[in-house]
């Protein structure tokens, strides 16, 4: 599948998890309903976009417990957004081996760029990589020592 639809199914799935996450949805379907209109199913893949609503809604609790050692505060007190962000990424980590950790975790700054707080890409990046390097280890390690080799 193209990059750039899968690009779009990452945005639209944070627009869908943020809204369901402060409107307090319990059923994710009214959720994702609001962000595939006929004008943008087209621009995305539709089926990675509802196994990211789905995986992240089922797994939010596991992916929360991934994220917690890595962060300086509370989940809770950081930016909805950030968070939504947060477990997108870490979902993708664990249960989307096929997609590279730099794509990841890129991706993931880039839309903490688009929809986070001024600074809070910075924030994103740096808790994915110490995630990122947890559970991918391997690759991160082969990353490090390819950039170490330059």
């Amino acid at each position: 599948m193209a990059v750039i639809p899968r690009s779009h199914a990452r945005r639209a799935a944070v627009q869908a998890l943020y809204h369901g996450l402060v409107n307090e949805e319990t059923e994710i379907q009214h959720a994702t309903l609001a962000f595939v209109s006929a004008e943008n199913a087209a621009n995305l893949d539709q089926q990675y976009f509802e196994a990211l609503v789905a995986g992240v809604s089922h797994h939010s609790d596991a992916l929360d417990n991934e994220i917690k050692p890595f962060i300086d505060r509370a989940l809770s007190s950081i930016d909805p957004v950030e968070s939504t962000i947060l477990r997108l990424a870490v979902y993708e980590f664990l249960h989307q081996p096929d997609i590279p950790y730099r794509v990841i975790l890129n991706e993931a700054v880039e839309l903490a760029k688009a929809f986070g707080s001024d600074k809070g890409h910075k924030y994103v990046n740096g808790v994915l990589d110490k995630v990122g390097a947890k559970l991918r280890q391997v690759e991160y390690q082969a990353i490090k020592k390819q950039s170490s080799s330059h």
